[in-house]
């Protein structure tokens, strides 16, 4: 299960069934849960902690310190729950003391090749990161957003759950819950509507969304005459909150 030529940490601890390939290097203070298959050449180092059944590919970088110049080498660490794909060329930092001292990746995302994570960042979960995509530090993306090939988020911003980059997309303020945004600097296009139907929304519930979205976008309303009539349609539609959520928590303003 693990290869001759991969050198392993004597206080790294890996499940039983661990899978790692030749020529990977894996530090101190690594855990790794059940199930998961590490791919030749890969470099983890520490404190990282890893779950079950996740699959790296060749060739990334998971855990190294932040370039951040405010880092000081204080022990900081990054986690990565179940069930991920991290492709070829993938490089994930550790946090900062300056925020959280943890970058997060959820379960059952798919980072593909040459995906950058960068420290503190927060990853939810269903999420794809299309090939080349770049998350500065501090960023948060939420449940199943997926962020076409080379686009690109300024730290600080969030992206909403159920969120839309399309290719080559820079990303430089909050995009709010379901909507779809492309273009440099980001512009708002649509609802993800497709994305919706996908994963079982009522299409009563689209329908309110998408009039929401009209009534934010289209309607030449300030942000605080936009929410004003946002808010009622809450009431029969319960869907509508992350996207009211993901407005009002907004500290970046939002991509318009």
């Amino acid at each position: 299960m693990i290869h001759s030529t991969a050198i392993i940490h004597p206080d790294a601890r890996l499940a039983a069934d661990v899978e790692v390939g030749p020529w990977t290097i894996i530090g101190a203070d690594v855990e790794i849960g059940e199930g998961t298959v590490v791919a030749s050449h890969v470099v983890i180092k520490g404190p990282t902690r890893i779950g079950r059944h996740n699959h790296i590919y060749q060739f990334s970088s998971v855990g190294e310190d932040t370039p951040d110049l405010k880092y000081k080498g204080e022990p900081t660490r990054l986690v990565i729950g179940d069930h991920n794909v991290i492709r070829e060329g993938v490089t994930i930092h550790r946090g900062t003391v300056q925020d959280r001292s943890e970058t997060t990746i959820g379960n059952h995302n798919l980072l593909m090749a040459y995906v950058h994570i960068g420290h503190d960042s927060v990853l939810g979960d269903h999420c794809i990161l299309v090939n080349n995509t770049a998350l500065a530090g501090h960023v948060h993306i939420g449940d199943w957003a997926i962020l076409s090939g080379f686009t690109l988020v300024h730290q600080y911003c969030h992206l909403g759950a159920h969120s839309f980059t399309g290719m080559g997309t820079a990303i430089g303020k909050d995009l709010p819950a379901y909507v779809m945004a492309n273009g440099n600097p980001a512009a708002a296009k649509s609802i993800n509507a497709e994305g919706l139907k996908r994963r079982g929304f009522e299409k009563s519930d689209i329908a309110v969304i998408q009039k929401a979205y009209k009534i934010l976008y289209r309607r030449g309303l300030t942000l605080d005459e936009a929410l004003a009539q946002m808010e009622p349609l809450q009431a029969d539609c319960a869907a509508m909150q992350p996207l009211i959520e993901s407005i009002r928590t907004s500290s970046r303003g939002i991509v318009r």
